[in-house]
C-alpha cells in the first residue's frame, strides 16, 4: 500500500495538493488556497506562482487560477466535485470515526475513476491519502458501483475503443446491481481491498461512490454485511443533503 512518507517535502505536498484541486474543482483565488492548505497568502503566492511556470494552472483576468495545460491533458470529470466534497466530508468524518478504516469518494473521469475526497482513519496499518489519484473504474470498488448505474449504451459507449472482456464486465457490473456494492480484492493493489456503494443524486442517477479501503489483512467477510450498512447509510445521508 502507498501512504504519506515518513520524511515528506511539505512544500512538495501543498503545491501538488493545489494542483489536484486547481484540476478537479476549478478556479482559486489566493486566498481560497490559502484557507486550504492552512498556509499564508504569500506562501499560497508562490506556490501558484510555482504551478503557473510549469504549465500546471493558468492566471485568468480575473485574478484567478486555473487548471493549466498539463492538467487539463487528463479527463474531466462531470460530478461537481467542490460540491460533493462539502457535502460529503462530514458524513465520510463520520463512517470513518465508526469502522476505523479508510473512506474515499470517487467519481467518474471517462473510463477511470478518480479520487476525490479521502478520510483517513487512525490505524497505524491504514491505506493512505488516495485524492487526486485515478484508477481503471472497471476495478475500482467505486468505479464499479458508478458503472453498474450506467445504462447499456452507455456502458457500450463508454467501452466502444477499448481492448477488454466487456460481455464479462457487464456481468460483474449485473452482480454489484444485484448486491448494492461492489469490491475490490487486490485488483488495484497488492494488499488493499476496499468496498463501495454509490451515492445517488436526485434526479440525475448516480454522480459519485463512497468507498472504504483497508489493508487486505483485515478484509474479513464476516464483517462485510456491517461494512455494507455503513456505506449505504453514509451514501443516502450524502444524498439527502446534496440539492
Amino acid at each position: 500500500m502507498k501512504n504519506r512518507p515518513v520524511y515528506a517535502i511539505e512544500s512538495v505536498d501543498h503545491a501538488l495538493s493545489l494542483a489536484v484541486v486547481l484540476q478537479q474543482e476549478g478556479p482559486l483565488g489566493v486566498s481560497e488556497a490559502a484557507d486550504r492548505l492552512g498556509v499564508s497568502r504569500s506562501t499560497a503566492h508562490r506556490l501558484l506562482s510555482m504551478l503557473v511556470y510549469r504549465d500546471f494552472a493558468e492566471q485568468g483576468s480575473d485574478r484567478r487560477y486555473r487548471a493549466g495545460p498539463v492538467l487539463r491533458s487528463v479527463d474531466a470529470s462531470a460530478a461537481p466535485v467542490p460540491l460533493l466534497r462539502r457535502v460529503a466530508l462530514p458524513h465520510m468524518r463520520v463512517l470513518v470515526a465508526e469502522v476505523r478504516e479508510t473512506a474515499h469518494l470517487q467519481v467518474l473521469a471517462g473510463d477511470q475513476v478518480r479520487f476525490a475526497v479521502t478520510v483517513e482513519c487512525d490505524q497505524v496499518l491504514r491505506v493512505g491519502d488516495r485524492e487526486g489519484r485515478t484508477l481503471p473504474a472497471r476495478l475500482a470498488s467505486g468505479g464499479k458501483a458508478l458503472l453498474a448505474a450506467l445504462s447499456p449504451a452507455e456502458l457500450a459507449e463508454l467501452y466502444a475503443n477499448a481492448d477488454i472482456d466487456l460481455p464479462g464486465l457487464r456481468r460483474q457490473l449485473g452482480l454489484v446491481r444485484r448486491r448494492g456494492f461492489a469490491i475490490n480484492d487486490q485488483k488495484t493493489e497488492n494488499g488493499l481491498s476496499a468496498i463501495g456503494v454509490s451515492i445517488p443524486w436526485p434526479g440525475a442517477g448516480s454522480v459519485a461512490a463512497v468507498s472504504l479501503a483497508l489493508p487486505t489483512a483485515r478484509f474479513d467477510r464476516r464483517l462485510l454485511p456491517g461494512w455494507v450498512v455503513a456505506l449505504s447509510g453514509t451514501a443516502a445521508a450524502i444524498a439527502d443533503d446534496l440539492p
